[in-house]
């Protein structure tokens, strides 16, 4: 089996939504989605603690194997959150995808397109991931973009996605995305 790394990458320009490495200095923004009721009810229970998402940033930056992105607007307006991680093979996870609300709407389809991308640039085939079974309106985003429930626990859909759907999705949807992903180490 092919075993493919996830790096970090300090910027992502995509049409309209970038991602940009997240840093300490990011905590605040990241908590308060984390602990927002609305947006945090599908997430592992977070504390509200800055200290501990701090630290766990710190943690982050000297880690390897993940990437953690904040999404910006093209203003640099910070507008949510996604991150890379548990590469399988050439299979990655991503989650912790917390947009915030008043984004466009076509936040989430580019932020995936641009997320897909990407794993596909640094050579994944395909990508796993898991979905709470109340968050339905994610869950159905995700098998309208050709992903694959495989399985299922007490709380969770567990979900596949292959290369040839991603790239078909790329293709759907070009308007969100309509030119390659650019990439700043």
């Amino acid at each position: 089996m092919i075993s493919v790394q996830l790096k970090k990458c300090s910027r992502i320009s995509g049409h309209r939504v970038n991602l940009r490495d997240a840093s300490i200095s990011d905590a605040e923004f990241i908590l308060s989605l984390r602990i927002d009721e609305l947006k945090g009810r599908f997430l592992s229970k977070t504390v509200p603690d800055l200290v501990k998402q701090q630290d766990w940033l710190r943690a982050y930056q000297s880690s390897q194997g993940q990437a953690y992105f904040i999404l910006e607007n093209q203003e640099g307006k910070k507008i949510g959150t996604v991150r890379m991680y548990d590469a399988q093979g050439d299979s990655f996870c991503w989650g912790s995808w917390l947009i915030v609300q008043g984004a466009p709407p076509s936040t989430a389809i580019e932020s995936a397109l641009i997320v897909y991308q990407y794993g596909l640039l640094l050579g994944f085939r395909a990508a796993h991931f898991d979905v709470r079974k109340g968050n339905r309106s994610v869950w159905q985003f995700h098998e309208k973009f050709g992903a694959t429930k495989v399985g299922e626990n007490d709380e969770d859909f567990l979900y596949s996605i292959d290369e040839a759907a991603i790239r078909k999705s790329l293709d759907r949807y070009r308007k969100y995305l309509p030119v390659s992903i650019q990439l700043n180490s």
